[in-house]
């Protein structure tokens, strides 16, 4: 069990603390089901009146919040990105293999740092470089001529393709498959032509991806995946692509062909990015959405139609259908007004 004291969690997060600074703390939880012995966070005023009634031994709370008495507190700016922290330190989540299991199949031309693991049944292709404290689920493979830099930590059966390079500090879950070919072919009198997919994967530090994300190859240029980028499960990332620093992508996203999505980008689940497309940096795009054009202004962007009762959704369909001629009319009715 990890615990460490306020005092201790507090320097993670450069709070105040209130109340006692020895109290040691063993986990986090909200502040409906935390313990004694847990810590929780107030970042939403609307969660407020379940301060009264917490269990909890301490909570993170911005400046100027009113406390219950004998509540002892971590008083930050940021409650959610200090929480975020706090449970970094106090994370039991197990490691995804320990020591290097004696049933992986590691090729001799492979490069291992100090303190890689590598769990059973993994395979690790020729000249793979991995770098020190890699972990390396069970069940994974790990390509010819892969790199993977230090404190990776890959999940079981996730399979990474020849020649892709993953950074430092990145967390790669199940299922994840980098490096595959993308969907390249050329038609030839109604039959299909194979086009080799000749780049690479790229994955900078600090990379997240969900579990069952495909990341697919370029044709002859690589797919690049920036430094900070957060992508969700089941998303789809076609070759080509560019995302740049710090861009979250919301689950079973599909971003198409040689698209380019800017910084600090905001992409709600099941958005559908249209390839050879740019999207600027620090635009925010609700779920559900189609993007068809590119982006060139920050702000807030959406398509997506929300579910309605059947029967108006069938009366507003039929409406649709009727839309250009609705628009001739009127048309027709302003160039009268306007005679």
């Amino acid at each position: 069990m990890q615990q460490q004291t306020l005092q201790q969690l507090a320097s993670v997060i450069d709070a105040e603390i209130v109340g006692d600074e020895q109290q040691f703390i063993t986990g986090v939880a909200t502040l409906a089901s935390a313990k004694p012995g847990q810590i929780a966070f107030l970042a939403n005023e609307k969660y407020r009146s379940q301060l009264e009634a917490t269990k909890a031994s301490a909570v993170i709370v911005a400046p100027n919040v009113e406390l219950p008495k004998g509540l002892s507190a971590l008083v930050t700016k940021n409650p959610y990105a200090g929480f975020a922290k706090i449970a970094q330190q106090l994370d039991t989540t197990p490691k995804a293999a320990q020591g290097i299991d004696p049933s992986a199949q590691i090729a001799s031309s492979a490069e291992l740092g100090a303190g890689v693991a590598i769990g059973p049944l993994t395979i690790i292709a020729d000249n793979v470089v991995i770098g020190d404290n890699v972990q390396i689920g069970a069940g994974s493979y790990i390509g010819p001529g892969v790199k993977i830099q230090a404190n990776t930590k890959i999940w079981q059966q996730v399979v990474i393709y020849h020649n892709c390079e993953i950074g430092a500090d990145c967390l790669i879950h199940s299922g994840v498959v980098i490096g595959a070919d993308g969907f390249g072919w050329a038609n030839e009198a109604g039959k299909w032509v194979k086009i080799p997919q000749l780049g690479r994967v790229i994955i900078h530090d600090r990379v997240d991806i969900g579990a069952n994300t495909t990341i697919d190859r370029g044709a002859l240029d690589d797919t690049i995946i920036s430094s900070g980028c957060i992508i969700d499960n089941q998303c789809q990332i076609a070759h080509n692509v560019f995302i740049d620093e710090d861009t979250a992508i919301a689950g079973c996203t599909v971003l198409a062909g040689s698209c380019r999505i800017g910084k600090r980008c905001l992409i709600g689940g099941a958005t559908a990015i249209n390839g050879h497309i740019e999207i600027c940096d620090d635009v925010q795009i609700s779920g559900f959405s189609m993007v068809i054009k590119g982006i060139t202004e920050p702000g807030v962007y959406a398509s997506g139609i929300p579910a309605a009762p059947h029967r108006e959704w069938r009366r507003n369909g039929a409406r649709y259908r009727q839309l250009d001629d609705l628009f001739q009319r009127v048309k027709t009715i302003e160039k009268k007004l306007a005679d």
